[in-house]
């Protein structure tokens, strides 16, 4: 087994015969800004899309990690894009949001060539991608700064992730922190830009996470009903940080009702004539 990783084990079990992958599309010009699409060998035309944002603690990760979530978001006949992004330490916050933002406006402006209804792109994340995600559809200036207006997202699902946090000591330096700093900069927390006008959201959390506080996923929900916004707030007792992201893989199906509850909440936006 040398050489292989949790996911590449993972993977191995995933059927790969329900999709065609096209693989490193650049969606900027760095080597970590490129992008997997992943289209339903039987897609309709206008095909929706989920862009799906993995976590990894801001300075981990790489989408091809990720292909037992392409595969079960093709598998509910989306069009599944996994963008790589910047990591720290070469990088700091926000420079993962703006490559997230350009990854989205690549999609905005591509997805037709592979069947795709611009109208109809959602977002996902999990832990730091939910973060990643979340930052996007709340703060208004990330897409506005690539000429995007938050409109363009169709609904956005967090699954375990930071939304109102002090960064722990470790990640202090991904938000260019001092290490004894227990302030974290307003900024970077998404339950700061909630405005009531945002597109709706779903926020899916396991109540036995160790790793992202569950009061990030109520309060979050909470603060976005007082304003007037769309959201949905989903917990699991007894599931885990890491068991809510490895529910899309078949094998685990078990564990959480991820996939469906998410798949289910984008159906229900998929409104738009022809669908």
């Amino acid at each position: 087994m040398t050489g292989c990783t949790r996911f590449d084990i993972l993977n191995a079990t995933i059927p790969s015969c329900g999709y065609i992958r096209t693989s490193n599309l650049p969606y900027a010009n760095l080597p970590r800004q490129k992008l997997d699409v992943y289209v339903p060998r039987h897609a309709k035309s206008n095909t929706p899309t989920v862009v799906f944002f993995y976590g990894g603690d801001w300075q981990n990760g790489n989408k091809t990690d990720y292909r037992f979530v392409a595969q079960a978001i093709t598998s509910k006949g989306f069009i599944a894009v996994l963008p790589d992004y910047r990591l720290y330490p070469s990088v700091t916050f926000p420079a993962f949001v703006n490559d997230a933002a350009l990854a989205v406006r690549w999609v905005h402006d591509h997805i037709t060539k592979f069947g795709g209804d611009p109208r109809l792109v959602f977002l996902a994340g999990h832990s730091a991608g939910a973060h990643i995600v979340a930052l996007l559809t709340l703060d208004k200036r990330y897409l506005q700064h690539v000429g995007l207006h938050r409109n363009v997202i169709r609904a956005t699902a967090g699954l375990s992730g930071p939304y109102d946090f002090v960064p722990s000591p470790p990640d202090r330096g991904v938000f260019s922190m001092p290490l004894t700093d227990t302030t974290p900069p307003p900024d970077i927390e998404p339950i700061n830009f909630v405005d009531g006008s945002a597109p709706p959201m779903l926020l899916i959390q396991g109540l036995a996470d160790p790793t992202v506080n569950p009061s990030n996923a109520t309060e979050l929900a909470a603060k976005i009903r007082a304003a007037g916004g769309t959201v949905r707030c989903i917990t699991y007792p007894g599931v885990g940080h890491v068991a809510v992201v490895l529910s899309f893989a078949w094998p685990f199906r078990c564990l959480a009702p991820t996939l469906r509850d998410v798949m289910n909440y984008f159906k229900q936006l998929d409104a738009l004539p022809g669908h």
